[in-house]
């Protein structure tokens, strides 16, 4: 449930110009999460989150740009070293790697909280990723082996 919710607030901040801890709160109750305030604050502060200036002069919510580029490196870099090969039927996702490398390869999918995906399951050397249409599973795979190809 945290994952969740911490992906959801991920997400909320990246889409709208979010504040206050007020606001975020409302969001998450809106999204079916039954949180306090206490709660989000401690979200923000696990997450790292930071206040920036936008645009337009208004602080929002975001994470430190260092944080943003650590996460999609690492991301990266785990899948780099564990996969072997990606492909795709219907809306899974299957996803070879090399042997005993599965498991932590899904820990960074699951951590980069895709929208597109419902769930995964890991094996010793596979990964099952379920999408939410065909059309997903296909552009998933294309950026699964842009990883590999690198």
């Amino acid at each position: 449930m945290k994952r969740k919710r911490h992906s959801l607030i991920l997400k909320l901040i990246e889409e709208r110009p979010i504040a206050t801890q007020e606001e975020l709160l409302e969001y998450l109750c809106n999204h079916d999460f039954d949180v306090t305030q206490a709660t989000v604050s401690r979200d923000i502060k696990e997450l790292r989150l930071i206040k920036i200036t936008d645009s337009n002069g208004r602080y929002r919510y975001s994470l430190p740009q260092e944080k943003l580029s650590d996460l999609s490196s690492k991301f990266q870099m785990i899948f780099n070293s564990a996969i072997i090969s990606v492909d795709y039927a219907m809306n899974i996702v299957c996803i070879n790697c090399h042997s005993g490398m599965a498991q932590g390869a899904c820990s960074a999918l699951d951590n980069m909280g895709y929208s597109e995906i419902v769930g995964t399951v890991a094996g010793d050397d596979t990964i099952f990723v379920l999408c939410r249409s065909e059309e997903t599973a296909g552009k998933m795979t294309e950026e699964f082996k842009s990883f590999i190809e690198k």
